[in-house]
């Protein structure tokens, strides 16, 4: 029975009309039927369970069936194209319904209850459908955030041209290729002097007087090294004994003075 609502006419201009005019014209632009954007025929199944707040393991195939009948002759009327799945969804619906309505013992009802296999496909989408949900709304890169870049600016080389003509290119070569060459190549050979042959020759010397003064044991035109040598050799025969390094106090004299392993 229609309700007291739907049965009222519609007011204008403050009263109401008691029929409607024959010259009544609604344009289709101005009727607009809006359907949930469903992905298949167990979305529906699923939207249709949720609405009426059952549970699916006590699914009213039923009514259920009925309201799916409701949503396919609805989308066949709005002349929207139905694929395969869901005709063969509404087969499967109809087949259920009809064996719930074949009279069974519990026994045989316990045993082959005709819900199970869409309970439990049910239950898979409802799971995947789920987790689906909880990802989607998981923060999504260039969607939540996104990804801060920074790089040093590119600077472009200033090349700045030499304003030379070639005249003066050509004299600045003529100037360098005839400059006097100042330097001249040379190399300084230096004589190798053995600390051995150095500690041989002040023992020879040594044998001869005895005592002598350190400057004695190198000569002039060796520099630096012979006196390098000649202290190392001089050392080298005090730590063996063989000589005594003397230096009186009122002198900066250094002396060697050989000692009775010395003599030979």
């Amino acid at each position: 029975m229609k309700s007291q609502a739907q049965l009222a006419f519609p007011q204008f201009k403050g009263e109401a009309l008691k029929q409607l005019p024959d010259d009544l014209f609604i344009p289709p632009e101005a009727l607009e039927i809006y359907l949930e954007d469903f992905s298949g025929p167990m979305d529906v199944l699923l939207y249709l369970i949720q609405k009426k707040d059952i549970d699916i393991l006590d699914l009213d195939v039923s009514e259920i069936t009925d309201q799916y009948v409701q949503y396919i002759e609805l989308m066949d009327a709005l002349k929207i194209e139905l694929a395969a799945d869901y005709l063969v969804m509404a087969a499967t619906l109809a087949h259920i319904k009809s064996r719930m309505l074949i009279p069974q013992s519990e026994e045989e009802e316990e045993e082959h209850d005709p819900r199970s296999e869409l309970i439990k496909r049910l239950q898979e989408y409802q799971r995947y459908k789920s987790a689906s949900e909880s990802i989607s709304n998981l923060p999504r890169l260039d969607r939540d955030f996104f990804l801060a870049s920074t790089s040093l600016p590119k600077f472009k080389d200033r090349v700045v041209p030499i304003d030379v003509s070639s005249n003066e290119i050509a004299s600045i070569f003529h100037e360098v290729s005839t400059r006097p060459k100042f330097s001249a190549h040379h190399e300084i050979h230096f004589e190798e002097l053995s600390t051995q042959e150095r500690i041989t020759l002040i023992l020879s010397i040594l044998n001869k007087r005895n005592v002598i003064q350190f400057f004695q044991t190198y000569q002039k035109n060796e520099g630096k090294q012979g006196v390098v040598v000649a202290l190392l050799a001089s050392l080298d025969l005090a730590k063996d004994g063989y000589v005594e390094l003397i230096q009186n106090k009122d002198s900066n004299q250094l002396y060697l003075k050989l000692t009775n392993r010395g003599v030979h």
